[in-house]
């Protein structure tokens, strides 16, 4: 009965281009937003390089990668909230289908549009990378790549699960997206590298799960262009340059590693899948 719910979900959030669209509307404004201006302004605060115009593009992709996740989630959790405001919910209170199944759907539909709409991301990015003339990522790379969108998938949809349990009416639903969507790229660190930001918007970004997905991705696809720029570089500018544009994070002054942003991820998904169940579990 859950794998039917959960197909039936999938369906109709495929079903319905508007919200395959809007569910990517995050992504297609900040793509434009770097094309027009946020590419040529992050790369003016830059010296001059062999590998910079890759560093930048593989640093906006991270970031691109990282949001796609959440906002993808998001957008398909909006049946959940369609269900209830039309009070279909109630028809499937109704039916042989227990509540748990009834919300593992909601959620196993959520995550496997995520991770699907994520990894779309991830291939158009790198045909376009191939396109520009740059190598594709290892074999192993990519593995490495697919497991931080699953995890990050399952993180971001941990959050926005919390915060639509909350949510009981369509319009209320579409502004809620619009305010996170457009959060999400400050968060990420994407509009502005968090270097350049206050110390407290800092520690905002840095505790925000999104932020260590964007860091996850930033390590694997930015590897080899930060060898090759900073090759010859004193330690200091290359550690500088990676906490600015939020490829490494420093917590209480200290550095945190790949381990730390894993399991950070990890530890708040479960705290914001457990909040969410005992909310749901108390909806009537």
């Amino acid at each position: 009965m859950m794998i039917a719910f959960t197909k039936r979900n999938i369906i109709l959030y495929f079903r319905d281009k508007s919200a395959v669209f809007f569910s990517l509307l995050a992504v297609f404004i900040l793509i434009a937003l770097y094309v027009l201006f946020l590419g040529d302004l992050t790369a003016k605060g830059l010296p001059d390089f062999s590998s910079k115009k890759p560093l930048i593009t593989s640093w906006f992709i991270a970031g691109v990668l990282a949001v796609t996740s959440m906002t993808t989630t998001l957008a398909s959790l909006g049946i959940l909230v369609e269900d209830r405001a039309n009070n279909r919910v109630l028809d499937f209170y109704a039916s042989p289908i227990s509540r748990v199944k009834l919300v593992g759907g909601y959620i196993s539909s959520a995550l496997f549009i995520g991770f699907t709409m994520c990894t779309f991301t991830f291939i158009v990015a790198e045909i376009y990378l191939l396109l520009s003339g740059e190598a594709l990522l290892s074999f192993d790379k990519t593995i490495m790549i697919g497991g931080v969108i699953l995890l990050s998938v399952v993180s971001s949809g941990s959050m926005v699960l919390l915060a639509v349990s909350f949510i009981k009416t369509s319009n209320a639903f579409a502004a809620a997206s619009t305010i996170i969507g457009t959060l999400l790229g400050f968060l990420a660190g994407i509009y502005i590298p968090i270097g350049t930001l206050p110390d407290y918007l800092q520690t905002i970004v840095k505790f925000f799960p999104v932020s260590h997905s964007a860091a996850l991705f930033r390590q694997i696809l930015m590897e080899i262009s930060i060898m090759d720029a900073f090759s010859n570089a004193p330690i200091a500018l290359k550690e500088t340059f990676l906490f600015d544009m939020g490829v490494n994070y420093k917590i209480n002054g200290v550095k945190a590693t790949k381990l730390f942003s894993v399991f950070y991820l990890i530890g708040t998904t479960i705290l914001f899948f457990t909040l969410s169940l005992l909310v749901l579990s108390r909806k009537r």
